[in-house]
C-alpha cells in the first residue's frame, strides 16, 4: 500500500507490526516517512520482537529512541495476544505476518486498539484468524489472484461498536514545579514534543535537594517471580541507558558525569545466593544485562572477598544526578523558561489555567497544565496533600579515596560504595526517620560499618572524617513512583475503578522516586508526556496502573471500609 495516502491527513500515525525481524521493514517505512513532504508529523511503530533478536533481549515493552523527534519505535517482547492485551494505543495500520501459529485469540484485543477505519495488511493469516477478525469488525477485501497465491490479505476496520472518543489535542503549555531530576526530565520530554514549558524552582539552581548528591547508582532489580517492581525498574533502567546516550552519553568528555563501570551486587548470605543461582540458571537474563558470578569470579573481579558471589550488571554504574539534570535542561533549548530562586509557592486553578504565585503573591507562571515534580514539597500544596507521601533522610559519606581500595565497579549490598572520582569515594546511604538536615556522626558510622561489611575488612576507613551530604527522599507506601493525573480525593465518592476516579483538571504528578530517581526520571517523564499527547504508552497497561497516583484513592477506600464491615 502507499502509506503516504494514509498518513498525510493525520497528526499521529501508528503502525503495529507483528514481526520486527531484523528491523528491515521498519527502516524502509521510516525512510518513506522521512522523504515524504506531506507525511504525518509523528510516525509511531509498535513491533513484536523475540528474544533471539538483538534489539529485544528482555521481556516487556521497550521504547527505542530515534534520531528524529517525530519518529518512535516500541519493541514488544511478548506473545501477540499478551502484547495487544496490555497495549494502550490507537492503531491506524496493522501489519500481520509470521503469526500462523499464534491462534486467533488475539483478534479481540487487536480490535480494541484499532482506530476507526484502521487498515490491516495480512500475509499467511489462517482461515480461523480471518474469521475471528471478521467477527471483531474487520471487513476483508476480495483478493486478486496474485495476492491469493502469495497469501496476502487486506481489510479495513468497520465495527459499529461504540468507540472511546479521541481526546482533544492538548494545549502544549505546562508549568513544572521542581528542578531536580524529575522536573528536569519532564521539561526535556515535553520540549522534545514541541511544548512550551516554564520550570519553577525554589532554589537558585537545579539539583539542590535529593538530586544534588555526588553520585547516584544505576542498576536494575532481579527477582525470582519477576514482580511488578522488578519489571518497572528494568523498563526504567533500559530506557535510561538509551536516553542518556541520546543526550550525549556518560563518562569523561561526554554530557553526563559518571562511569558505566558496572555494578556488582553481592549476595547477602548463602541462602540468598542459592535463590540467585536459580534465577541465573533459568536462562531468562542475558549476560550483558545481568550475570551471576560465583565466589572465584567475583573475587577475581574485585580483588576482595566475595564469599557468596553476586550479580554483575555490566551496563550499570554511577552518575552525578546534577549533570543529568544539566544535560536534560540544555536539550530543551528555547522552549524552556526557567524561574529559579522563587521560594515557596502556592497554586490555584482559574479559567482553565493553573496559576503559580510566590510568597509575596506575585504571579510566577500561568499555563493549562501543571506538573508536580517537587518531591515531598508537593504535599504542602492542598491539591496533593492527601497523597500518602513521606520523606526519609539519607546521608552519604564522602571518603578520601586513599583510605580505601580502588574498586573497578560500584559495589553494593545493603549499601553501596563507588569507585573513586576526583579523589573521593561515596558510601551510603542511610535510611533515617529524623528530619535533621545536618551531617550526623551516627549516620556516618552506620555508613562506615556497612562499608566494612562490603569490603570484608573491619578496619577499613578507620578515622574517616565526617564529610558527606544529607538529602531527603520522597517515598510512597508501596515504594513505587506516582506518574499521571492527580486524583481529587474529596470527589472520589464510592469509586471502584482507576479510570473512574475524579482528577484535578490539568494537574499531574511525577513523585515518589525514593532511591531510584536517576533511572525513574526520564522514563516516567516519557510515560507522562505520552499520556498528555494521547500517544501509545511505552509500558504495559498493568504497570501503568501500578504507577497511577489514584491507586491510593482506591486503597484508602478499601482500608476505611474494612473496619466498618467488621463492626457491622
Amino acid at each position: 500500500m502507499d502509506y503516504r495516502d494514509a498518513w498525510c491527513t493525520q497528526a499521529h500515525y501508528t503502525v503495529f507490526d507483528s514481526d520486527y525481524g531484523d528491523g528491515a521493514s521498519f527502516r524502509v517505512l521510516a525512510d518513506v516517512w522521512r522523504t515524504d513532504p506531506h507525511r504525518s508529523p509523528h510516525l509511531h511503530v509498535i513491533a513484536l520482537c523475540t528474544q533471539s533478536e538483538p534489539d529485544c533481549l528482555l521481556p516487556g515493552f521497550h521504547r527505542i529512541p530515534q534520531p528524529e523527534p517525530g519518529l518512535t519505535l516500541d519493541l514488544l517482547n511478548a506473545p501477540i495476544d499478551t502484547a495487544l492485551g496490555q497495549l494502550a494505543a490507537r492503531v491506524d495500520l496493522f501489519r500481520l505476518h509470521g503469526i500462523e501459529n499464534a491462534g486467533a485469540e488475539f483478534a479481540r484485543a487487536l480490535a480494541r486498539v484499532a482506530a476507526p477505519q484502521a487498515r490491516l495488511l495480512g500475509q499467511g493469516l489462517t482461515a480461523e484468524q480471518v474469521a475471528a477478525l471478521e467477527v471483531q469488525g474487520f471487513v476483508f477485501e476480495p483478493c486478486s489472484e496474485a495476492d491469493r497465491l502469495a497469501g496476502k490479505q487486506k481489510a479495513r476496520f468497520a465495527s459499529r461498536k461504540p468507540r472511546p472518543p479521541q481526546p482533544p489535542a492538548p494545549e502544549r503549555r505546562a508549568i513544572v514545579l521542581g528542578a531536580g531530576i524529575a522536573g528536569s526530565a519532564a521539561c526535556e520530554r515535553l520540549c522534545a514534543r514541541g511544548w512550551e514549558v516554564t520550570l519553577v524552582e525554589r532554589h537558585e539552581k537545579p539539583a539542590m535537594e535529593a538530586s544534588g548528591n555526588r553520585a547516584g547508582i544505576f542498576m536494575p532489580l532481579v527477582s525470582r517471580d519477576d514482580n511488578i517492581p522488578t519489571r518497572l525498574t528494568r523498563a526504567a533502567y533500559l530506557y535510561a541507558l538509551r536516553h542518556w546516550e541520546r543526550l550525549g552519553g556518560i563518562g569523561p568528555g561526554r554530557s553526563i558525569e559518571g562511569d558505566a563501570c558496572g555494578v556488582l551486587q553481592l549476595a547477602r548470605d548463602p541462602g540468598h545466593a542459592e535463590v540467585q543461582r536459580a534465577i541465573a540458571a533459568s536462562g531468562a537474563l542475558p549476560a550483558g544485562f545481568a550475570e551471576w558470578l560465583e565466589q572465584p569470579q567475583a573475587e577475581a573481579l574485585l580483588g576482595l572477598p566475595a564469599p557468596d558471589g553476586g550479580w554483575l550488571f555490566r551496563q550499570g554504574g554511577w552518575a552525578r544526578p546534577g549533570s543529568v539534570c544539566e544535560a536534560m535542561l540544555a536539550a530543551c533549548g528555547g522552549r524552556l523558561q526557567q524561574r529559579f530562586g522563587v521560594g515557596s509557592v502556592r497554586i490555584a486553578r482559574e479559567d482553565g489555567h493553573w496559576l503559580v504565585h510566590d510568597e509575596q503573591g506575585a504571579l510566577v507562571a500561568r499555563a493549562p497544565n501543571l506538573i508536580l515534580a517537587n518531591g515531598a514539597g508537593a504535599i504542602q500544596l492542598p491539591h496533593a496533600a492527601p497523597l500518602p507521601l513521606t520523606t526519609m533522610r539519607g546521608q552519604v559519606s564522602h571518603l578520601p579515596a586513599d583510605m580505601l581500595p580502588a574498586l573497578p565497579v560500584v559495589l553494593c549490598r545493603e549499601a553501596y560504595l563507588t569507585p573513586p572520582s576526583n579523589g573521593v569515594v561515596s558510601a551510603g546511604a542511610t535510611y533515617d526517620l529524623d528530619d535533621n538536615p545536618e551531617l550526623s556522626p551516627a549516620s556516618h558510622e552506620e555508613n562506615l560499618e556497612r562499608l566494612r561489611g562490603l569490603l570484608s575488612d573491619p578496619q577499613a576507613a578507620q578515622g574517616a572524617p565526617l564529610q558527606g551530604r544529607v538529602g531527603f527522599r520522597c517515598i510512597a507506601p508501596d515504594r513505587l513512583p506516582l506518574v499521571g493525573r492527580v486524583p481529587d480525593f474529596d470527589a472520589a465518592g464510592s469509586t471502584e475503578r482507576l479510570r473512574d476516579v475524579p482528577r484535578h483538571p490539568g494537574l499531574y504528578a511525577l513523585l515518589g522516586y525514593a532511591s531510584r530517581g536517576l533511572i525513574w526520571a526520564g522514563w516516567a517523564a516519557e510515560l507522562l508526556a505520552a499520556q498528555l499527547e494521547g500517544e501509545p504508552l511505552p509500558l504495559e497497561s498493568a504497570l501503568v496502573d501500578a504507577l497511577d497516583p489514584a491507586r491510593f484513592v482506591l486503597r484508602a477506600r478499601r482500608t476505611s471500609r474494612g473496619p466498618q464491615a467488621e463492626e457491622s
